[in-house]
């Protein structure tokens, strides 16, 4: 299986157009990487690609993965998509993939309404682009040689889809499949993919016990960040995203895995993005990576 880290940040990514926090600083300068807004690739054959979520930036993402390139005239390695949620940065991409290029998108019954309610999302051609319903826990193979099955975890509705009397628990971490996880296997091993999710039940940390990779919501190192640092007033709990660090954070829930661990999904705020910091120490003492623009890797 060939795994390709499109863009490893969250919303507006590193570094946002508008901050002059100190990450976002200190990448402008090119201390640490910039990095573009959480998509991925995954083939499983290096022939033909499924796309993880289609993050604004993905004209540039793909650009930069030469797998992804034309083979011909109008002719793309992509054969499908899958969008996780119904969030911007993960559908806002799927208005550059309008070129009159085939594809099938894979999306929930209830992410195909947001779309469907929306009609710039018209620009996608029904007559190429194939919207396949996706059904929580049934098995189905969008490329060859990956089978993927999603199924529901802990988080929200999209922000633009909140209602005036949307409340902080227990809202934004609704189990249903507004947001879901994927499993994707292929005969080389298992891969879990979750750049959203708001809790970490027992049953959900026992469901990824056989994952051989992990890419699993990075956004903000503690709950109460964006508040403290003046970026924002929402906690990520709020924002529907579970922290890294406390006693409830994905840090101590994940800590019995034995596979590969990377955090995607990571807010411009988020301190492990310091090289140097005891925030990255921790993560990596504990076994885990940050994923990167670019990264590579092979089940």
């Amino acid at each position: 299986m060939h795994i390709r880290i499109l863009g490893a940040g969250a919303g507006g990514g590193l570094p946002q157009w508008n901050c002059g926090c100190a990450n976002c600083e200190v990448a402008r300068s090119g201390v640490i990487p910039s990095m573009t807004q959480s998509s991925v690739a995954v083939s499983g054959d290096g022939s033909r690609w499924l796309l993880l979520n289609a993050s604004p930036d993905i004209r540039l993402q793909m650009q930069q993965t030469p797998e992804l390139h034309p083979t011909g005239l109008r002719k793309s390695p992509l054969s499908a998509a899958i969008v996780t949620n119904g969030d911007v940065d993960h559908v806002a991409g799927l208005l550059t993939l309008r070129e009159k290029t085939a594809f099938d998108l894979y999306a929930t019954p209830a992410t195909q309404s947001v779309l469907s309610a929306n009609p710039i999302f018209g620009v996608l051609d029904r007559d190429l682009v194939t919207r396949r319903d996706l059904r929580l826990e049934e098995p189905f193979a969008p490329v060859s040689g990956l089978t993927v099955t999603a199924y529901a975890v802990p988080g929200k509705v999209p922000l633009y889809l909140e209602d005036d009397g949307f409340d902080t628990a227990p809202r934004t971490r609704e189990t249903s499949e507004q947001t879901i996880g994927l499993r994707i296997e292929s005969a080389a091993g298992v891969f879990h993919y979750l750049p959203g999710c708001a809790d970490l039940p027992a049953w959900l940390c026992a469901r990824l016990e056989d994952a051989d990779l992990l890419l699993f919501d990075g956004t903000v190192w503690s709950d109460e960040e964006m508040p403290r640092s003046g970026t924002g007033k929402k906690t990520g709990a709020r924002m529907g995203h579970l922290a890294m660090s406390g006693p409830d954070g994905s840090l101590v829930r994940l800590a019995h895995l034995k596979g590969r661990r990377i955090y995607i999904h990571v807010n411009n705020t988020n301190p492990a993005l310091l090289p140097n910091g005891p925030e990255r120490a921790t993560i990596a003492s504990e076994g885990w990576e940050l994923a990167q623009d670019g990264m590579e890797i092979t089940l």
